[in-house]
């Protein structure tokens, strides 16, 4: 097997990918630049929203309970609602790796564009429940729904 050790890498096609480089870098530095200077954007008031508790029950349900009433909305029955069930994971992983306790207050937001919300404000930690689409979202659509009085 013969080797060939005289093969070179043409001077155009470096000085190419130096110049990509280069803009990437740039574009990324002017990128981060331009967000860090940016405004913070006010949000809208939303169209509709609850504060709620989330309760573990001893059954493997979960209890929805008005914060402010301390009424119960609903219950989320053991083995169902999956995407509820993560999205409180992952809540209350965040909460517990900052050190703040189990009884959270979370807000569930109909927001003015539509888009339904899940904040946590202890965290500052805002969940966009229609980026995982509609039939997830529509898991908690149905408990803001459900907080109107029977």
């Amino acid at each position: 097997m013969e080797r060939h050790h005289d093969q070179t890498v043409p001077r155009g096609a470096l000085y190419g990918a130096a110049a990509l480089l280069l803009l990437t870098l740039g574009l990324a530095a002017n990128a981060r630049r331009e967000h860090l200077s940016a405004a913070p954007t006010a949000h809208a008031p939303p169209l509709e929203s609850v504060e709620v508790n989330f309760e573990d029950r001893a059954d493997g349900a979960i209890a929805v309970i008005d914060a402010v009433t301390g009424r119960e909305i609903t219950e989320v029955p053991p083995g169902t609602n999956g995407f509820i069930r993560g999205v409180l994971r992952g809540m209350f992983r965040r909460r517990k790796l900052e050190s703040l306790g189990h009884d959270a207050r979370f807000v569930l937001a109909r927001e003015a564009d539509g888009r339904l919300t899940l904040e946590d404000p202890e965290t500052n930690r805002r969940i966009d429940l229609d980026s995982f689409g509609p039939t997830n979202s529509t898991a908690f659509a149905n408990l803001l729904a459900a907080r109107a009085p029977q």
